[in-house]
């Protein structure tokens, strides 16, 4: 939000810097991101002094130039080529000097230095009022007044408004300083805290007058709900044109562009008061009649855009007799507003429900200045004065007469809120005890009535335009604010409790495996858990009915909650794919969310992600893919660093994967990890193999709970390895060779690993070769050979036996 500090100075007269004043807005609560500086006309017109053309001829080598000398007040002329067809001797002109920055229209800096043109010598340049940034004809040079003085500034002829303009990074619940009052009255609280006391001014509306009643709008509120305050009047005999020179400053200065008198005086009340206003073509308005109400969904409305929007059954529309003219609170229609030949016009000042306008504007994709302070709750009771100061603004600067009575449509009155404030309360919320008188000037400067005084408290009334001050540590909140964040002392002394927890709390277990991942390379991300409902249609296990969709969604890509954290992990490699990121490794721990009927249910995922290389491209090290049995040694990783083991592999069954496997420990499915399909990748524009793991971290958490840690001394005896090149059909797995070597032999048998596997020339048909090592190892005496030959004979008869292996 932009506020203007000249503008705020007519609601408060303080003679405070703009940076004073920011520092103190900041501690309120206001916090001040940026202070830029505005002129009126860009470069203030530093530099450009009047001059008196003494002598103007032509110049000898163009037709369409002139050589000037001409008189700036210095003790000698200087010689000017000029191009303007009207400058003249004796003209009284406004000369760019050498060094002087000028802009173009598009804000783009350019400094006049000395030159030739056409073989002439030139020593600065007489402007135009574009060149100047005074208007926009470039017809000739501007000619002013001949009473002016020679080597003024012709700043001082026009008036160059210089402003500095506050960037405040408002929050959704301060709709009471979304103007430039509202701010004003906060910074009036902020100086009396300091004994600054300033009156905060009001504009007056004491010279509304209604001229004659010639032209009547009726106006039916038919939704009393979604419009609970409805004001208007009519304004007929006024001028379109250009607005005065002081408005469209006003307006420029917060980064509005002024577009007409009429419109630009309901934006200047919008951000003067905060009261978002409408000004409707009278004559445009069918049957002289203004209806409030919902229509039929699927109607047709054209905005000011010139978009066509499909209307939905709960949007607030304000239509004449026969059709639409406006969303309400939200965006003007393109048959209703104001134009060049409107004489008369409708001012619509409104209170709309905020929940209500927020669905609409979400539903359209529509973000507008009206939108902005409706949805968020504006003053309720200043519709009609606002709806004054703008009639009369207009009658200042369009002319015309107020030619009805105000309709105030206002059945059921907002009330203020009635609060308790406890002084214990208060004082165990802050830290300190603030003195009540203290406490009943801050709350008195901030418009909150007391209504009684007791030991212990106070009884209060806050105004209906606080609408986030409703409970008593919203009082305290705004106590402590004013009084200063700064000025609550801190203690010398720290007290605090230890609490003991368990080494089996989810963020300890976490903090363990995301070192670990980190350690191997991987990145953590966090994906947004809200997505599109899209995603549910690329896989059969996802179900439409399972997912739980947000009653007011950002925007229809972010309106379900995850059902799998696969989309979002694809999302981010996608992105860096774009950005020329392949080799990756990403890990996140996240929920998703289902919808089961009437029960919602959340669980707990780890989720890894591998795609690209294993390591980055060296010169000396030849590039390996990451694979599927990467993945499955990250997987049994993370698994044996939380002590599970005795696992079982199966293959998936997930349409989420092309292969994969699921790792189980009993009923608990663990772990679901494989490649995943490339209709998927497609759908993400991933052409590369992506490997994913999906762990189901609330199982194994229960499971790490039951964990029973076993320490003992490193052996002293060495270990023995022994190697087989078993011949064996195609059919059999790894696992079955480990699992028949470990019944064969579970004490001295401490590991079994397959280094190498053979399949191709020089082997029958239907066979494969594995090369499987064996470490044997006695922890209280040194193995011999005999031994070692014994235990490698007993493994080698089994998987003849079993297998159908030979040794090779």
């Amino acid at each position: 939000m932009k506020i203007s500090y000249n503008w705020l100075k007519q609601f408060i007269k303080t003679d405070w810097t703009p940076e004073q004043t920011s520092e103190l807005l900041t501690d309120l609560g206001l916090e001040v991101e940026g202070l830029d500086a505005f002129q009126s006309v860009k470069g203030g017109l530093e530099g450009v002094v009047v001059g008196e053309v003494l002598a103007c001829e032509k110049h000898p080598n163009a037709d369409k130039l002139k050589i000037t000398t001409v008189n700036i007040g210095e003790d000698s002329p200087l010689q000017i080529v000029c191009g303007a067809p009207n400058v003249a001797a004796g003209q009284k002109v406004p000369v760019a000097t050498i060094g002087t920055t000028l802009y173009t229209e598009e804000g783009e800096a350019w400094t006049i230095k000395k030159g030739k043109i056409r073989g002439e010598v030139s020593f600065g340049m007489i402007c135009a009022e574009d060149e100047l940034g005074l208007g926009k004809s470039h017809d000739g040079i501007l000619v002013l007044d001949d009473a002016i003085a020679v080597g003024m500034p012709v700043a001082d002829l026009y008036d160059v408004e210089n402003d500095q303009v506050f960037e405040i990074g408002l929050t959704p619940n301060r709709a009471d300083a979304m103007s430039h009052y509202g701010t004003a009255r906060d910074l009036k609280a902020g100086l009396a805290q300091k004994e600054i006391n300033i009156e905060l001014i009001t504009p007056s509306v004491s010279a509304f007058n209604v001229g004659s009643r010639i032209l009547k709008i009726d106006v039916d509120v038919k939704d009393k709900e979604l419009a609970p305050r409805y004001c208007g009047l009519t304004i007929s005999g006024l001028k379109v044109k250009e607005s005065p020179a002081w408005l469209q400053n006003r307006l420029k200065a917060i980064g509005l562009s002024p577009i007409n008198n009429i419109v630009d005086a309901t934006n200047y009340v919008l951000h003067d008061l905060g009261q978002p206003l409408h000004a409707f073509d009278a004559n445009k308005i069918e049957g002289h009649k203004i209806e409030v109400k919902t229509l039929e969904a699927g109607t047709k409305f054209t905005t000011l855009d010139g978009v066509e929007r499909e209307l939905h059954a709960d949007d607030l529309m304000i239509c004449d007799a026969e059709k639409p003219m406006c969303i309400a609170g939200v965006f003007g229609g393109a048959h209703s507003g104001v134009t060049e030949s409107t004489t008369s016009i409708f001012l619509e000042s409104a209170y709309f429900n905020p929940v209500s306008v927020r669905k609409t504007a979400k539903r359209h994709a529509l973000n507008t200045d009206a939108s902005f302070r409706f949805e968020r709750g504006i003053d309720p009771n200043i519709t009609e004065y606002a709806l004054k100061r703008a009639a009369l603004l207009i009658q200042e600067i369009a002319g015309g007469e107020i030619t009805s009575d105000i309709i105030d449509f206002y059945p059921k009155k907002i009330n203020d809120f009635e609060v308790r404030l406890s002084f214990e309360n208060a004082k165990k919320l802050i830290g300190e005890e603030i003195p009540k008188e203290i406490i009943k000037r801050i709350l008195s400067s901030l418009e909150i009535k007391v209504n009684n005084v007791t030991e212990t408290g106070l009884g209060l009334t806050v105004p209906a335009y606080r609408n986030d001050v409703q409970r008593e540590a919203d009082i305290i909140e705004e106590i402590l604010r004013v009084y200063g964040y700064n000025n609550v002392k801190t203690t010398k002394k720290l007290n605090a409790s230890i609490a003991t927890t368990s080494r089996f709390e989810d963020y300890k277990v976490q903090n363990i495996i995301g070192n670990q991942l980190a350690s191997q390379g991987f990145y953590e991300i966090l994906s947004n858990s809200l997505t599109t409902p899209n995603y549910v249609k690329l896989s059969e296990q996802l179900k439409d009915e399972h997912n739980i969709t947000m009653l007011n969604p950002l925007s229809g890509d972010l309106s379900v909650l995850r059902q799998s954290l696969l989309f979002s992990g694809l999302e981010s490699i996608s992105f860096n794919i774009n950005r020329k990121r392949g080799d990756l490794k990403f890990f996140e721990f996240g929920k998703t969310y289902h919808g089961y009927g009437d029960k919602r249910e959340e669980f707990k995922h780890l989720s890894l992600f591998v795609t690209g290389n294993q390591s980055a491209e060296k010169w000396h090290d030849q590039n390996k893919k990451s694979d599927f049995f990467l993945m499955k040694g990250l997987t049994i990783a993370v698994l044996e660093r939380l002590g599970i083991s005795r696992i079982k592999e199966t293959p998936i069954s997930n349409d989420l994967f092309s292969e994969g496997l699921t790792i189980s420990l009993g009923k608990n499915k663990l772990v679901d990890f494989g490649i995943v399909k490339k209709p998927i990748l497609k759908h993400f524009d991933i052409s590369q193999e992506v490997i994913y793991a999906d762990f189901n971290w609330d199982a194994i958490l229960e499971l790490v709970k039951h964990n029973n840690i076993k320490f003992k001394a490193i052996p002293k005896f060495q270990a023995v390895r022994r190697d087989f090149a078993l011949l064996l059909d195609e059919t059999v797995t790894f696992e079955a060779i480990y699992k028949l070597a470990k019944q064969s032999e579970k004490q001295i048998l401490k590991d079994v690993n397959l280094f190498d596997v053979y399949q191709g020339k020089n082997l029958p048909d239907g066979k494969k070769s594995y090369a499987v090592s064996f470490t044997l190892l006695d922890e209280n005496k040194t193995l011999n050979d005999k031994q070692i030959d014994k235990i490698m004979k007993k493994l080698q008869t089994t998987f003849e036996t079993q297998l159908g292996a030979e040794l090779r």
